[in-house]
């Protein structure tokens, strides 16, 4: 890890088959019994994707080698010392969607990475993925003490929020598609994130998870006999306001979730499924009568509530026979059909009528400054733009003004800053960067404006 807080590049896993095998909880934990998290250093983020000053070139957002794994150090408060790793593709979208990807007991980030499909499918349709990693002695994510009950309390809930928002400062991420998944102690996690922070994720898919506030515990332990047994049983209106009590007054939309749990699962027993059935359809104020029922797959029992499409407020699959290490391949495409993002992204942005785009380049041995002005040449006021283009081979930006500039090399796309983001038609505007090339020096031929190919002169 840098001591500068700067992201490291590790080496890239191979995603070829599912590497790592979620081993029982009930031993590991029965002999670790560790008390709460200690404290870490508050560490502020050293680069944000703010928007640069115009009066000289400041610093672009420092942003991860594309289509690699990267730890991220110094990406905010962190008061249980998580370790941040991060998956951009190579074809990341503007404003792209984030997918929190968080680790079973034993586990950790990079064994997530290289044990699900999420990376790969990030590269079908370019969102980020962030994997949190647990340096606690456990490799158990905390989900049972009062701080990581409740919003801003404390634990490794504070310390994924802060990850999220380092990656949507950074990459200029979509708010409104912010998502948790996760595989037994992280599908327990992905309920807390969802209680906690229902303003920051859109949904969430738990597997082999328990309800929000189940595995509570007030001295010090990661582990709950009654609620892993599944002997934790409450009304749908109890495990509601478990819920609703994490973020008192909060009345905004809440996450839609997705759950799923094997018959036959001796950590993490059954009931847990229906409890959290109750829970989610409580909390998001539907019926617990499924509004549609059918088996996707041979074993397979789905429920839907509140709706019968692949977006149903509460989606529940149970698998006939099966333990607690549940999750294959495929389940993650299934996930993403839940969530909405197994398309090619967002919308497009409102469309200029035409653009123009000029640039030019001032070189020197080993570096360079690029000047571009975009000009509206349509007939309507644009309100908030993206310019994309790429980069030529070997050039990487290290400086920018007038917008954030992401990721620093290939495919990019600069966004504007709050002082320019409305251009008036026969209106322009100037933006530049510095960059390294390594001896190609000339620059990008050419550009799209909120996704409208430019003139380019």
């Amino acid at each position: 890890m840098s001591a500068t807080g700067s992201s490291n590049t590790v080496r890239r896993p191979s995603r070829s088959g599912l590497a790592v095998l979620f081993g029982a909880l009930v031993p590991l934990l029965a002999s670790l019994l560790l008390g709460a998290p200690g404290a870490s250093a508050r560490a502020e983020p050293t680069t944000s994707g703010a928007a640069a000053r115009t009066a000289a070139p400041a610093a672009a957002p420092a942003v991860a080698p594309a289509a690699a794994l990267t730890e991220v150090t110094g990406f905010g408060t962190n008061p249980s010392n998580l370790q941040m790793y991060l998956y951009v593709p190579d074809s990341v979208t503007a404003n792209p969607a984030v997918v929190v990807a968080i680790h079973y007991c034993t586990g950790s980030g990079p064994a997530m990475y290289s044990g699900t499909e999420y990376a790969s499918l990030a590269d079908r349709y370019g969102f980020i993925v962030v994997y949190p990693s647990v340096t606690r002695a456990s490799k158990c994510f905390d989900v049972s003490s009062p701080q990581a009950l409740r919003r801003g309390g404390g634990s490794d809930p504070v310390g994924i929020k802060s990850m999220v928002d380092w990656v949507t400062r950074t990459y200029s991420a979509d708010t409104s598609r912010i998502f948790a998944t996760g595989i037994s102690s992280g599908a327990m996690m992905t309920n807390v994130l969802l209680g906690d922070y229902p303003d920051v994720f859109a949904a969430g898919a738990a597997f082999s998870g328990v309800p929000f506030g189940c595995f509570a515990t007030t001295d010090g332990s990661e582990w709950n006999s009654a609620c892993s047994g599944g002997t934790v049983i409450h009304t749908p209106q109890e495990w509601g306001n478990l819920v609703r009590t994490a973020y008192p007054g909060y009345t905004g939309p809440r996450p839609r979730m997705q759950v799923w749990h094997g018959t036959e699962d001796d950590v993490l027993r059954y009931p847990n499924f229906g409890e959290e059935i109750k829970q989610w359809t409580n909390v998001l104020g539907v019926s617990q009568t499924p509004a549609a029922t059918d088996s996707p797959q041979s074993g397979w029992t789905r429920t839907r509530y509140g709706a019968t499409g692949d977006r149903a407020p509460v989606e529940a699959i149970s698998l006939q026979g099966v333990g607690h290490n549940l999750y294959a391949y495929g389940m993650a495409a299934r996930v993403l059909t839940f969530f909405g993002l197994d398309s090619s992204g967002p919308g497009p942005q409102p469309q200029p009528g035409a653009c123009k785009v000029t640039v030019t380049t001032n070189a020197w041995s080993t570096g360079l400054t690029g000047s571009v002005t975009i000009t509206n040449t349509g007939t309507a006021r644009i309100e908030g733009w993206k310019l994309a283009f790429t980069l030529p081979s070997g050039q990487t930006i290290t400086n920018g003004w007038g917008a954030t500039y992401a990721p620093a090399s290939g495919a990019v796309t600069a966004t504007n800053a709050t002082y320019n983001g409305t251009i008036a038609p026969n209106a322009s505007v100037g933006i530049g960067y510095q960059a390294n090339h390594g001896g190609n020096s000339g620059p990008s031929t050419a550009f799209t404006l909120n996704g409208t190919v430019c003139a380019v002169s």
